[in-house]
């Protein structure tokens, strides 16, 4: 088991999960955050520190797909250990729906 990021982070981008995580396994995109699932411990404290709860274990139904987004970004993306300031859109854009298909951004964020 591992952890994953999914769609909720599109566009909100809360940090918080990043500075607890405690072999750094978070990796930033330009508008969301992914785990490496082969770094993850599965410890889970990175869970209850999202804000906009779209961090999950990769053992929940239909998450399939996000095990392997946070697979490919993650290789590709820079590492993320100390938290940013949420996106400026983060309030509107929490819980709104199909965020993966309209917003995902395959650019890569600053990392630290």
């Amino acid at each position: 088991m591992t952890y994953v990021v999914t769609d909720n982070c599109i566009r909100c981008k809360y940090t918080d999960c990043v500075e607890v995580c405690p072999v750094d396994c978070f990796y930033e995109g330009e508008n969301m955050l992914v785990i490496h699932p082969d770094e993850c411990i599965d410890c889970g404290v990175c869970e209850p520190e999202c804000p906009a709860e779209a961090i999950k274990p990769d053992t929940e139904p239909g998450l399939e797909k996000w095990l392997e987004l946070n697979m490919e970004y993650s290789a590709k993306w820079p590492n993320i250990t100390v938290k940013k300031d949420q996106l400026p859109e983060a309030t509107e854009m929490d819980g709104v729906t199909g965020k993966l298909e309209k917003y995902f951004s395959p650019k890569p964020g600053t990392g630290d």
